[in-house]
């Protein structure tokens, strides 16, 4: 009742009404009986055959509309226009994947993945037979769920259902200053240049020239803020509409003294437009549907303005040495201290969102020493290897060094590749007559520099058409570039080590750094920037003071048998003393591969043994002997050992008719691409599920490391190592009432410098009910940087079948009825990896998937469908009120689990939240941001923040709540180890992967188009039995 009030209260305001779903189906009832169990009955309440599917299923991708269900001449619900989300969030990239994580999947052991895939079909199988959604067969008077609005014009996100209750209330402060509006009129004006100019840097540096040169004359005394592209803003109009200016530049390429050249631009400034703020005070106070993104983007500009002339900008974020002390990263980079900082809408007005960051930078070095550093090892009396000479060109490739040897003249280029040839072999032509003249012999005579390193390979500048050759030795790095390729696993670890800080000093640093004067020579002084006082904008100098509630922790249930038979955590944490888990797996036939130089077999059969009875305790049968001896193997014959040694267990297991359901490997601590490959192997080749240990992990083998991988180990066979108390009490609102199954989804992206690689789509889906514990997941490969997820649903055309339905979304919910014999009446969908400037595209487009994949199923079958999107790429940062409080912070100094903030921070009228579920470890947490896209359940504010903290504390890997609710976190598991499976590719260019994981066999080329283009290949396939189980964790 509380969350229908909220909606009605707001209902009679001047917001707009959130569109309701439809109060009943009518005809058919949705709920299928239960008996049955775990298994179900398949046939009761299913969903019923036909043999082929209507054409209208057949949507075109990208182009989202009305889903088939709406009887005709309904008249559809209405939306009132909204425009895009607010400020802009980076998305979910590979590089932020953990090093190995293991991966895991869930479903019901004994139950089977439904009808196979088109990819697996073949002629005599038949996928599992529809009844298409006709409009004209739905009875009059049946109410469907709204259509889905067929373009961000006509959607609105839920409105916020009041704000929550439950929980311990307390103050937190945030990372966010509050800004006031300023009272002037702001003018855009309208900036080109000629000749054109890519470089921002140079933009800025044409337009600081003209305000310097015509601020009082004019411009009449304003002081303009400039994009760096096209457009300029002042504070009142300027004296003109339109003028013409001409500048001349000294060009910094040259380097300095009388020989730099001069550079002519012509600069026209013209009237646009008047930027209208008054949209912006009615979307802050709740009156205006639509933000004004205009407004906002003007304010940023200003903002970013004087940090811009000061330090150097990447995106959101400003760096500079100045900041903070270099520290050397390896292989030739460094890392920069730098600040995050952005203008965001929320509940108190306009706040200034400011966090500490810092990121990689090429150091300043002379090439030579780069290079040595980047090979660790001394090149100056030898020459490259092939393989050297590749690693050396793809890392300085479009890397800007300059000359040295020219005294003052300091000319820079861009390096576009390296010579095959080394520098003494080199010659280019002097003359038409066509006389050559060697590199050495032209820098002796030229600039009387005797080449000592002839031996080297030179830097190619320019084009390959013409190319200009620069021995390495006169070349030095120029400062202040930022290295966008993918860091290696020792630079990853020293740059968090860097950027990790207790919450105590993160707090301090945001303060001093960028609001309080006198702490550095270089400062954002809000109140002292010439550019925020033109155009009368104030920012407070304290981090905003907010309201929040610490939720209670859920009670586990464990096995029965054992002398805990559940537990309350404490501070986000618990562990598994005394305890079963509650549905252990079993482990009856098992094999140890060990593939470390240094273990001896002693040591390894009494880690096996070790780990054996700690399953054993923790409530699996497992037994205690593995079917043959620990086997070792070299690390470059992985895939020969593991299936040599898989047949030879079958052998043994084979006439007893039994499987092999465990394979232990053993793996160096730095074991490069050798779990990939142990996965990969055993997953799509061997169909056994695996667990890797590190030898630290053998050699120091205490009671709980045990217990964790035994903990993954039960998971992977298909059991559940605990439940929330509540789940099997049927006491979570809008869950257990009815069947409700809950998805995760992901997108991870390829590593920067990657340009063909494809992106991986991962979705998984809760296979229990009440219990909401165990997960199936699937994956697919799309379009290189596809965020859409785009094998949610699919309709293709069979030869012999004719129109056939398929996708990740129907799998999944055909595999749950499947184990629980129950159809999905609510559908809870977490997504991952969603940036704000991706929301409207992202629902349109998976919502109407899921609504599709549903209607293919059964006629009018639509369960409702709540959308969140769960983002941890944000730069919002929860500080203890008082950090000397030790009630009100955990061990890490952080805000404690629970923490939810949805209040003063959070956006002006739509339902988002901000949680805290984990308790730190080290540095300062982040809280995950949830927001709601979607929610035809009519989820109240508790309802939703108690059931996605609850969640946190199911996480199957540990006995610790986790930062984001599991099934996203699943997801991005099951993503990340999809890149194990794909391979490589046949060219520089080559086609990028797509299709399905575990859904068509590896000999399947059907390639599906994607919105962005280009045909793409499949995944190989996953073997069945892997699955069935959480195979990813």
């Amino acid at each position: 009742m509380g969350s229908r009030r909220g909606r009605q209260q707001q209902q009679q305001g001047s917001q707009p009404p959130h569109p309701q779903p439809a109060a009943g189906r009518g005809g058919r009832a949705q709920q299928a009986p239960r008996g049955g169990g775990r298994g179900g009955n398949q046939g009761r309440g299913g969903w019923r055959p036909s043999p082929v599917h209507e054409a209208h299923h057949q949507q075109p991708r990208g182009r989202p509309g009305e889903h088939p269900g709406r009887e005709s001449g309904t008249r559809p619900q209405q939306y009132p226009r909204a425009g895009a989300a607010t400020g802009g969030q980076g998305s979910s990239t590979g590089s932020s994947s953990p090093s190995a994580p293991e991966l895991r999947q869930a479903m019901e052991a004994p139950h089977e993945l439904p009808q196979a895939s088109p990819l697996q079909a073949g002629p005599s199988q038949s996928p599992p037979e529809i009844q298409p959604m006709e409009e004209h067969k739905l009875a009059a008077g049946h109410q469907v769920v709204p259509a889905i609005p067929a373009s961000s014009k006509s959607l609105r996100f839920p409105l916020r259902p009041g704000k929550g209750s439950v929980g311990i209330r307390c103050l937190v402060k945030a990372n966010h200053f509050f800004a006031q509006l300023p009272d002037k009129d702001l003018h855009h004006y309208d900036v080109s240049i000629t000749p054109e100019v890519t470089s921002r840097v140079l933009s800025r540096a044409i337009i600081k020239e003209l305000v310097n040169l015509h601020k009082q004359s004019y411009l009449g005394g304003r002081l303009p803020a400039y994009d760096g592209r096209k457009s300029l803003y002042t504070a009142g109009p300027l004296p003109f509409t339109s003028q013409e200016f001409h500048i001349t530049l000294l060009d910094d390429d040259d380097g300095s003294g009388s020989e730099r050249r001069r550079r002519k631009f012509k600069v026209v400034i013209k009237f646009a437009a008047r930027a209208d703020l008054h949209c912006l005070e009615l979307f802050l106070a709740g009156r205006h549907a639509e933000a004004p993104q205009k407004a906002l983007q003007v304010l940023d500009i200003v903002l970013r303005e004087l940090p811009s002339a000061s330090y150097a900008p990447f995106g959101r974020s400003f760096f500079s040495p100045d900041l903070g002390r270099r520290q050397p990263l390896g292989d030739g980079l460094e890392s920069w201290r730098g600040f995050y900082q952005s203008i965001r809408p929320t509940q108190m007005g306009l706040s200034l969102n400011i966090d500490m960051s810092a990121t990689a930078f090429i150091e300043p070095l002379p090439v030579i020493e780069f290079v040595a550093q980047l090979l660790n090892s001394d090149i100056h009396s030898r020459p490259l290897s092939d393989a050297e000479r590749v690693k050396v060109k793809k890392a300085l490739r479009g890397v800007k060094v300059e000359v040295t040897h020219r005294g003052n003249m300091r000319r820079k280029y861009r390096i576009s590749g390296l010579t095959t040839q080394a520098t003494r072999e080199l010659t280019f032509p002097v003359d038409e007559g066509g006389t050559m003249k060697s590199v050495v012999q032209y820098f002796q005579e030229t600039y009387g520099f005797a080449i000592q390193h002839t031996y080297l390979p030179c830097l190619q500048v320019g084009n390959q058409q013409r190319p200009n050759y620069l021995p390495m030795e006169v070349c030095k790095i120029v400062e202040g570039q930022r290295y966008s390729k993918r860091l290696n696993q020792n630079q990853i670890r020293a740059l968090l080590e860097e950027t990790c800080q207790h919450p105590r000093d993160r707090e301090r640093d945001i303060i001093q750094r960028f609001i309080l004067s006198g702490q550095m020579v270089k400062h954002n002084a809000y109140d002292k920037d010439d550019y925020a006082q033109e155009f009368g904008i104030t920012i407070s100098d304290r981090l905003a003071s907010v309201q929040a509630r610490i939720l209670p922790a859920p009670r586990l249930k464990y096995n029965e048998t054992g002398q805990e038979k559940d537990c309350l955590p404490r501070v986000g944490q618990w562990n598994m003393m005394n305890k079963k888990m509650v549905n252990g797996g079993k482990v009856r036939s098992w094999i140890c591969v060990n593939f470390a130089r240094n273990m001896q077999e002693s040591v390894v059969r009494g880690f096996c043994h070790e780990l054996a009875l700690m399953c054993q305790a923790s409530g699996m049968d497992f037994a205690r002997e593995p079917v043959l001896p620990p086997l070792y193997a070299r690390p470059d014959q992985v895939e020969r050992a593991l299936k040599a040694r898989y047949h030879d267990a079958m052998n043994v297991l084979g006439p007893q008719r039994k499987d092999l359901d465990l394979l232990i490997g053993i793996l160096p601590d730095n074991n490069g691409s050798l779990y990939g490959d142990l996965k990969r192997v055993c997953e799509i080749d061997l169909g056994i599920v695996s667990q890797c240990c590190c030898t630290k992990q053998v050699f120091k083998m205490n009671k709980q490391i045990l217990a964790n991988l035994a903990l993954k180990i039960n998971v992977k066979v298909g059991g559940r190592n605990t439940v929330l108390v509540d789940a099997v009490s049927r006491r979570i609102p809008l869950v257990t009432d009815r069947p409700t199954i809950i998805f995760g989804a992901d997108v991870t992206h390829p590593h920067p410098g990657e340009d063909s690689s494809p992106s991986i789509a991962a979705v998984v889906a809760s296979q229990d009910w009440p219990e909401v514990t165990k997960y199936a997941g699937l994956v697919s490969a799309q379009a290189h940087r596809q965020e859409l997820i785009e094998d949610l649903y699919k309709v293709w055309q069979d030869p012999q079948r004719g129109t056939v339905s398929g996708g990740m979304i129907r799998e999944l919910l055909i595999s749950f009825k499947k184990s629980t014999g129950e159809k999905p009446q609510r559908i809870i969908f977490y997504r991952d990896g969603v940036s704000e400037g991706q929301f409207y595209q992202v629902l349109l487009y998976e919502l109407n998937a899921i609504r599709k994949a549903c209607a293919s199923l059964e006629a009018n079958y639509q369960p409702k469908v709540t959308f969140v999107v769960v983002q941890k790429r944000h730069h919002t940062r929860l500080f203890a009120h008082n950090h000397n409080d030790q009630n009100s912070i955990d061990r890490s100094g952080n805000i404690l689990p629970g923490t939810v903030v949805d209040s003063k921070i959070c956006h002006p009228t739509e339902f988002d939240f901000y949680l805290c579920s984990h308790a730190g470890i080290k540095g300062t947490s982040r809280p995950a941001h949830y927001h709601v896209l979607w929610d035809e359940n009519n989820f109240s504010a508790d309802g939703l923040q108690t059931l996605t903290n609850n969640l946190c504390y199911t996480y199957a890997r540990c006995t610790r709540s986790v930062s984001i609710v599991p099934p996203a976190y699943y997801a991005h598991l099951a993503a990340f180890r999809a890149r194990f499976y794909m391979e490589p590719e046949t060219s520089d260019s080559g086609s990028v992967a797509s299709g399905p994981a575990g859904r068509g066999p590896q000999s399947a080329s059907r390639s599906t188009r994607p919105p962005g283009g280009a045909a793409v290949r499949p995944l190989p396939a996953l073997k069945d039995n892997v699955k069935r189980v959480m195979f990813y964790c």
